[in-house]
């Protein structure tokens, strides 16, 4: 979407802070030995709280209320039986709609005992992220961000996966500009707009390039054993610094 006035900017803000404190608690609570169901289940009743419904399964009839992935699984991992381990790798990603407003978020973290390499690759991924959202507004285009995420990647040591993609977002889950590709391509002449709704998600992989759906439809994991982390903002871009709504 693109904003038109003053009540689209409210509305964004409040189911992106929604969001933020949503993908906090949850963090807050997760523990070593509970279920990744037993965690989701956190995350739905905070939304339920304040009003909001999961996207994922309003859009998809996706299995939970939100994303849980952990170690090779990279991402809309299915919330279940499976038990948090210590050092484990473990993605959240919540997307939500609130007074017909949708925003989308993700968050990479690891359990203790803290493994180094680990923490810096979703240090490092954080990084990136903020680096991309501060270097665009409008004018800027869109196949910049793959080509900064590609070279943010290589200065890291890190790869990045290439068929998970940011994308629009704003009055429904995904919508125009679709598929911002996170790599560079010469192909793609779109320009960012004044008030256009983005999400910026990078997937920095430690050696696969691709991840593959699994049997139950859903979840996506690497081939081989490498680790993946992804961060992800919803932000509205401006003729400046972008607003990011996804902020607590």
């Amino acid at each position: 979407m693109t904003i038109q006035n003053q009540d689209d900017l409210h509305g964004l803000k409040e189911i992106g802070k929604l969001i933020a404190l949503t993908i906090q608690e949850m963090k807050r609570c997760t523990r070593i030995g509970m279920t990744t169901q037993e965690l989701d289940d956190i995350g739905g009743r905070f939304l339920k709280k304040h009003g909001a419904t999961p996207a994922p399964k309003q859009t998809y009839n996706f299995p939970g209320h939100t994303c849980i992935s952990i170690n090779r699984e990279v991402a809309h991992g299915v919330p279940g039986n499976r038990v948090i381990q210590p050092g484990d790798l473990i993605n959240i990603d919540v997307s939500a709609e609130l007074g017909g407003y949708y925003a989308d978020a993700g968050h990479s973290f690891t359990m203790p005992p803290h493994n180094p390499s680990l923490v810096r690759l979703c240090e490092y991924t954080h990084s990136t992220m903020m680096k991309i959202i501060a270097s665009l507004r409008h004018g800027v285009k869109l196949n910049e961000i793959g080509k900064m995420i590609q070279t943010e990647a290589a200065k890291g040591g890190y790869k990045a996966i290439k068929n998970l993609c940011s994308h629009g977002i704003g009055k429904s889950l995904h919508e125009a500009p679709t598929e911002i590709l996170p790599f560079y391509s010469k192909h793609d002449h779109r320009v960012l707009k004044e008030g256009q709704v983005i999400t910026i998600e990078p997937f920095l992989s430690t050696g696969a390039e691709y991840v593959v759906e699994q049997p139950d439809g859903w979840t996506y994991c690497v081939p081989d054993k490498s680790f993946v982390a992804q961060h992800e903002h919803t932000i509205i871009i401006t003729r400046d610094q972008p607003i990011i709504v996804t902020v607590a």
